[in-house]
């Protein structure tokens, strides 16, 4: 039986947050945000091991209490300069850990609201299929496509779009074999690079309340999402 393994890419510094503190260790509701992802994963039965993928002169991570994640938690410093990158390194560095039919669920580091029943469904949806796939919601608004001049060129048509959220979760051989022949400036999630082989990930239902910090603002957002599902 193919056993369950989950990695967060985390060695980015989050510039758009306007912070000198790498985005993942900002805090949320007495909490850095890297907290939450590694609490919803770590928290899961079947997932095994969750390794965190680190930038190698990352000074944070280790001024905050982890203890109650292990031992399923394992830091990696191995982090690269885009995200497919770390994601990629994080493959090789747990190489001797994951067989190459096991899962793989790649999660945002700062995407903390993720819902046990939807990571809950992305893990049963996908366990007989072949590629894998992710988490997304289907996009409810008007799609406007802008020159740089941020004029608006044309409205695009939303019929079959849906916005990719994480985790996303294949097969460990086939993930490594797409992070290393795909482009990592391009690969801007892990679904893409699985595309390039010719593979189509499947989509499963989400959550718009999935959402990932991205902007000051969404700080806020998160933390009432959270005090919400707390309730």
């Amino acid at each position: 039986m193919p056993r369950y393994f989950a990695l967060i890419p985390a060695a980015g510094s989050g510039a758009r947050m306007g912070r000198e503190l790498p985005k993942q260790y900002l805090e949320l509701s007495g909490r850095p945000l890297l907290h939450y992802s590694l609490a919803r994963l770590c928290g899961h039965a079947l997932i095994e091991q969750v390794f965190v993928v680190l930038a190698q002169g990352d000074a944070c991570f280790t001024r905050f209490d982890w203890g109650r994640f292990a031992p399923k938690l394992e830091p990696l410093y191995c982090g690269g300069e885009t995200r497919a990158a770390s994601v990629f390194n994080g493959l090789l560095a747990a190489r001797d850990a994951i067989a190459s039919s096991d899962w793989v669920l790649v999660h945002d580091a700062a995407r903390p609201c993720l819902g046990a029943a939807e990571l809950e469904r992305l893990m049963t949806e996908l366990a007989g299929d072949e590629t894998g796939g992710l988490l997304a919601v289907p996009v409810a608004d008007t799609l406007k496509r802008a020159n740089r001049e941020r004029q608006v060129v044309q409205t695009e048509p939303r019929d079959n779009l849906w916005q990719a959220q994480t985790p996303q979760m294949f097969r460990y051989r086939v993930l490594l074999q797409a992070l290393r022949a795909a482009d990592h400036a391009v690969a801007t999630d892990e679904a893409r690079a699985i595309e390039n082989l010719g593979l189509k990930p499947r989509l499963v239902m989400g959550d718009a309340r999935n959402i990932k910090v991205t902007y000051p603002e969404d700080l806020a957002l998160a933390e009432l999402i959270l005090k919400s599902a707390n309730r």
